[in-house]
């Protein structure tokens, strides 16, 4: 078991808020196995939690002018691949009802992401489908209704 302190890292459920409500999600354009993702990552050591959902938002989507709702919950979980402690908060962001329905967004900057192409999309809620790890499982906080759902989960 590994003493090291976890990773914090933060994740974004942004939500574009229709008749139906939508998730934004992405996937690995050059990495398809990665599954479908929302936007998560490390939190640097000079910023604080909303801060840093705000910036994966953006370095992940390219999208701006999100607002922060507020923080879902707190996930301590291994890496699904390297076991390395993480500690994720979960938070609710809205989008702008004029956001496009999907999107291409190349990262760019000096993080570990840079080059990297993300195809974006909304999807309806609640999802058909469960996310890359488990991504979705806190969905139903929002609102239960959103939530995937083991029925959902075929």
């Amino acid at each position: 078991m590994s003493t090291s302190p976890p990773r914090i890292r933060v994740a974004a459920y942004v939500i574009r808020p229709l008749p139906r409500p939508e998730l934004l999600i992405f996937e690995h354009v050059d990495a398809p196995k990665a599954g479908r993702q929302v936007p998560a990552g490390g939190v640097k050591a000079d910023e604080g939690l909303p801060k840093a959902v705000l910036r994966e938002v953006a370095e992940e989507t390219g999208l701006t002018g999100v607002t922060i709702v507020r923080a879902l919950t707190t996930e301590d979980k291994p890496h699904p691949e390297t076991g390395r402690s993480r500690r994720t908060t979960y938070f609710h962001l809205v989008a702008p009802t004029g956001t496009a329905d999907d999107w291409i967004h190349r990262v760019e900057g000096t993080g570990g992401d840079t080059g990297m192409t993300f195809a974006c999309r909304f999807h309806v809620l609640p999802l058909r489908y469960p996310l890359a790890d488990d991504q979705d499982a806190w969905l139903g906080l929002i609102d239960p209704a959103l939530a995937t759902g083991p029925a959902r989960r075929e």
